[in-house]
């Protein structure tokens, strides 16, 4: 299972009510993805965090990773959700199953 997870920083003008616009159609757009396991995102806590908003992503190996990311939703998304709104991002990808070699997964 790959676990990504992608931390963003927004543009001054982007207020709460946006966020919250943003968390559901994180929601609602990339789990229409038939190779997504389970979608999370959030907002910070602290006013002062460098990431105010995060999205994490599983799916079951590398190969589905590159079909999310390739996906024609995922596509829109970036374009009509994030890319507005955002000034940089930070992927991190992790894998979540011990002891297995990502390579051949």
């Amino acid at each position: 299972m790959i676990h990504h997870l992608v931390l963003f920083k927004l543009k001054p003008e982007v207020d709460e009510e946006r966020i919250e616009w943003m968390m559901r159609e994180t929601r609602i757009q990339l789990l229409k993805i038939p190779e997504v396991c389970s979608v999370r995102c959030g907002k910070r806590i602290e006013a002062d965090l460098e990431w105010p908003f995060f999205l994490a992503v599983e799916v079951e190996s590398l190969d589905k990773l590159r079909l999310y990311r390739d996906d024609p939703v995922h596509q829109k998304f970036v374009r009509e959700v994030l890319e507005p709104h955002i000034t940089g991002r930070l992927a991190l990808d992790h894998e979540m199953d011990p002891g297995k070699d990502v390579r051949y997964s």
